[in-house]
């Protein structure tokens, strides 16, 4: 065994042979892959099946339409998401770790990835124990294995035993030969989850679903009319290239740009606010959100220990075991101690009584620390020996039970007194109390001693002096934060490892009802039914391993729910990838970072919920073109598709229907920045394709009415030619589909809530140019001609007519009740009848 450590040679050729000891499992996808990733988008696929048609057939003006409008969305989106990775990996550089190893003779510092094994690393308390090793050295060594094992306290290590990577140093000092780097380690076992791909999201199965049901409605449309033209003997070719540009023409080609433009915008908004989106998909499923997964420990709380009381064994404020606490944590050593910190802080707020130890506070320089007993998990209590003058005083602070026994006497009333069971007893009750408050306590016992030096066996027969009471405050905007996560039908629930006791106290202070707790023993004993029916009912849980956090959210999305759990250590990637939405912070570990879909860059759930407001947002804006596109796509389809059986002639050319197609989609480009409605926010958002549907058949044939209504005053008034039909249905046609905006955009009147000027300029634009068009020398070229004055008065007062029509359709036929469902229980809400909300 090399105990001597490395030369900088040997650790150089090992590095090269082993890699860098990195665990997490990024993988580093070339340019050409991440973006040829993108295409496997279901709605993506359809462009570019549509355009691979339309090239087959010759029709290559269509074919570079739907692939650019393709290669826009999808380089938006890989330029975003590139930009919020490096965000990511710069927070990761920002936290990257050291370790102190033996190279060439000497202890010297490193960074973790370039640790190698066979090299002999030194641990301390505070450290993080760079990769897996074997002891060779140890001295009252305590590892904490929380954020592999979940298990919460620290175990006793001594040589000859394993310390694994990610593991934690609490207290003791220890030599170690590294075995393991990178991912070979158990750590980079766990970093193995990130490869494997989680559960499809919210967004995801949205989209799924939309593509599915816009192939099947192109489907039937281009087969119904290619089979009418044949039946009428009309040219195959010209057919099946007019039914090409009616599935384009039905296909929603500019939604994926649509939406990486809104998400964009809502990533940028967020960053501003200190949340960091890894993936655009995230800021959408924030909107959709309705359950939010938390621990209580630095989201509902501030994550600092304060010390809040201090008292004797009958629960009386007594300075006497604050100050000895104090002298206790001034002189501990080992790793910093929330605990100890928070009594150091407080003394120095509350001058102490000089007489009690002849010395006045905070000046405690003529005291010597002589020696000290570090804590460990089985005495669960740490003991310091100090000396002043001729007296050696030993401070021992611990758990109160175990410390009880060791106690031979008491301080009360002033005076020193046995210990006895009537006096225990009021220990024990003064300490339940504090407990059910909600406090971590701490008591406090001391003896003199005549030996310079002290042992476990000196921790007997002490007097027992009382208790130090901490708490862990609730954040300053952590009730207002609940409030407004409520309010936006978001409701929070706490897993904790914790005791239900504290847990309870902390929820009653911010105001999360605790009327019912779930703890992890009830939950091991739950079948995976039973457990979906508890939770639903239940907002905190208690005294939970990272296994059980994992089923409670499967068991809150098997009920439907779309779920957001916030994590940082390396035992939540489970819970992490189980949610919709994984949600971590730039302090946390390499690994939880990773896994998550979005990172904080600051703790607490207020940045959380303006992400929620800006999902909803971009949801809302994304709906409004899907609504629009679809209805209004799907009526000029059906009239097309209607005419086409009919007239003796093709209803519009081709290249028509595309430049129709790709004018109307120009105009909605600037949709993403648009307003929203109010209502929009308040609830989560969740895709139904049942509600396109029914907006579509609604709608539709509505356009389809106006469609009709055109066709029948062209051939009656004007006595239409082929190519006037063309352009009398052509400026129709996009003028009252682009106008429809202002109708469908909000659930309210149009009036009520005023559009953003780019939405206002890109359609009023596109509706004169359609109108200018005409009567230019390209307009000619493309197959259109002037159409009179009286055409344009026909115009005029049929849009404004169609528009009054689909707004008296939208909230009274489609609106028919207010918005009362009920977000915490989406399986009740989805079979309700729609409402304005969630439709706009």
């Amino acid at each position: 065994m090399n105990v001597l450590g490395l030369t900088d040679a040997e650790a150089a050729d090992r590095l090269a042979e082993c890699g860098l000891n990195e665990p997490v499992a990024t993988v580093r996808r070339s340019l050409a892959r991440q973006i040829l990733a993108r295409f496997g988008n279901p709605l993506v696929l359809i462009l570019v099946l549509a355009s691979a048609a339309s090239a087959a057939v010759g029709d290559w003006i269509n074919a570079v339409i739907v692939v650019t409008m393709v290669l826009l969305s999808v380089t938006i989106d890989f330029v975003q998401t590139r930009r919020s990775e490096r965000s990511a990996e710069a927070l990761r550089e920002l936290v990257a770790q050291n370790a102190v190893v033996l190279r060439d003779g000497v202890f010297r510092v490193i960074a973790r990835r370039f640790v190698v094994p066979g090299d002999v690393v030194r641990l301390e308390a505070g450290a993080m124990v760079p990769a897996d090793a074997k002891l060779i050295e140890a001295k009252d060594l305590h590892v904490s294995e929380a954020a592999l094992t979940g298990e919460s306290l620290p175990v006793e290590k001594s040589v000859g035993e394993a310390v694994l990577m990610g593991t934690s140093v609490v207290s003791g000092t220890a030599k170690a030969l590294v075995t393991l780097t990178g991912p070979k380690t158990a750590f980079g076992a766990v970093a193995k989850a990130l490869a494997e791909r989680p559960p499809a999201s919210e967004f995801e199965r949205g989209i799924v679903r939309f593509g599915v049901f816009v192939v099947k409605t192109v489907v039937f449309l281009v087969l119904f009319v290619f089979l009418a033209n044949a039946a009428l003997h009309r040219d195959p070719l010209e057919s099946l290239l007019f039914g090409v540009a009616l599935a384009v023409g039905l296909t929603p080609e500019f939604l994926p740009m649509i939406t990486t433009v809104t998400l964009t915008s809502g990533a940028q908004k967020m960053a501003r606010a200190k949340v960091v989106v890894k993936q655009l998909a995230a800021i959408q499923n924030l909107g959709s959100l309705d359950v939010l997964c938390s621990d209580k420990t630095g989201t509902l709380t501030t994550g600092e220990m304060t010390l809040e009381t201090w008292v004797d064994v009958q629960g009386t404020t007594s300075e006497r075991p604050l100050l000895l606490g104090y002298v206790g944590s001034y002189f501990e050593s080992g790793v910093d101690n929330p605990l100890d910190e928070a009594t150091l802080r407080q003394a120095n707020l509350n001058p102490l009584d000089s007489a009690v130890l002849r010395h006045p506070h905070p000046d405690i320089s003529g005291f010597t620390k002589l020696d000290e007993i570090p804590f460990d998990f089985e005495r669960r209590r740490v003991s310091v020996l100090v000396r002043r003058g001729a007296e050696k005083l030993l401070v021992t602070k611990g758990a109160p039970e175990p410390l009880f026994g060791i106690c031979a006497n008491v301080e009360a009333d002033g005076d020193v007194r046995p210990f006895d069971e009537e006096l225990r007893r009021h220990a024990s009750e003064t300490f339940e109390r504090l407990s059910a408050e909600g406090y971590r306590v701490v008591a406090v016992a001391h003896a003199l001693l005549a030996a310079p030096s002290c042992s476990k066996d000196d921790e007997q027969g002490l007097t027992f002096s009382g208790f130090l009471a901490f708490a862990d405050p609730p954040r300053e905007d952590t009730r207002e934060v609940l409030a407004g996560l409520a309010a936006a039908g978001v409701e929070v629930k706490v897993l904790t490892g914790d005791s239900e006791l504290v847990t309870r106290h902390v929820c009653e202070r911010v105001g999360l009802p605790n009327d019912q707790i779930l703890l992890g023993s009830d939950i091991d004993r739950m079948t995976d039914p039973a457990l979906a029916h508890s939770v639903e009912g239940t907002r905190v849980f208690a005294r939970v391993s990272p296994a059980q956090k994992s089923r409670i959210i499967h068991a809150l999305r098997s009920r439907g729910h779309v779920v957001g759990f916030l994590g940082d250590g390396i035992n939540d990637v489970p819970s992490l990838r189980t949610a919709d939405v994984g949600i971590s912070v730039s302090s946390a570990t390499d690994i939880a970072r990773d896994a998550a879909d979005a990172i904080l860059l600051e703790r607490g759930l207020g940045v959380l919920l303006t992400g929620i407001v800006e999902g909803r947002k971009a949801f809302g804006n994304v709906m409004k073109y899907l609504l629009m596109s679809t209805s209004s796509n799907f009526g000029n389809v059906l009239s097309m598709a209607a005419a086409s059986a009919f007239l003796p002639f093709l209803p519009m050319l081709p290249s028509q229907i595309l430049l129709n197609n790709f004018l109307y989609d120009l105009a909605q480009i600037t949709i993403p920045t648009d307003t929203v409605d109010p209502e929009l926010v308040k609830k989560p958002r969740r895709w139904d394709i049942d509600v396109i549907r029914r907006f579509m058949l609604w709608i539709g044939p509505v356009s389809s009415v106006y469609d009709f209504l055109t066709f029948y005053v062209l051939f009656s008034v004007f006595h239409a030619s082929e190519k006037t039909f063309h352009t009398g249905w052509f400026v129709e046609s996009l003028v009252t589909q682009t106008l429809v905006i202002y109708a469908i955009r909000t659930a309210r009147s149009p009036f009520a809530n005023r559009p953003s000027t780019p939405l206002i300029l890109t359609t009023t634009s596109i509706v004169a140019l359609s109108l200018v068009l005409t009567f230019t020398r390209l307009g000619t070229l493309l197959g259109f001609t002037p159409m009179p004055a009286i055409f344009l008065a026909f115009l005029v007062v049929a849009t404004a007519t169609y528009l009054v029509i689909v707004d008296w359709v939208k909230r009274r036929v489609l609106f028919y009740r207010e918005d009362t469902a009920n977000p915490a229980k989406p399986r009740e809400r989805a079979s309700s009848p729609l409402t304005t909300s969630e439709i706009l």
